[in-house]
């Protein structure tokens, strides 16, 4: 009986594993091959405490955070912190394209 349920579970385990996994095919996104969607860096970085909307929740609202300060201002904000947001959440030159998708908020 042993013999028989090993059987079935080493059956299983090819059978399955021939149908799914792998590989999966790159998905195009629309944008060019190195560039990088400020949304989905912010998404993934800062909606949590400024909402997936900008409208701010736990951080502040960054709606028009462009007519506040200059892109130089908030990637300095992005890199350093200030208040309770801690720096470097997103450095480098993700930080440098959420700063200036943000400057155009106005």
């Amino acid at each position: 009986m042993k013999k028989w349920w090993l059987g079935v579970a080493l059956g299983s385990a090819v059978l399955l594993g021939a149908c799914g996994g792998g590989e999966e095919e790159a998905t195009d996104t629309g944008s060019s091959a190195g560039e990088m969607d400020p949304e989905e860096i912010y998404i993934g970085n800062c909606s949590g405490c400024h909402g997936d909307n900008l409208e701010g929740a736990s951080g502040p609202n960054l709606e028009e955070v462009g007519s506040r300060l200059s892109q130089d201002e908030i990637l300095t904000v992005i890199l350093e912190g200030q208040g309770g947001m801690p720096g470097g959440l997103i450095e480098g030159e993700e930080a440098e394209v959420v700063a200036e998708w943000l400057s155009e908020k106005q």
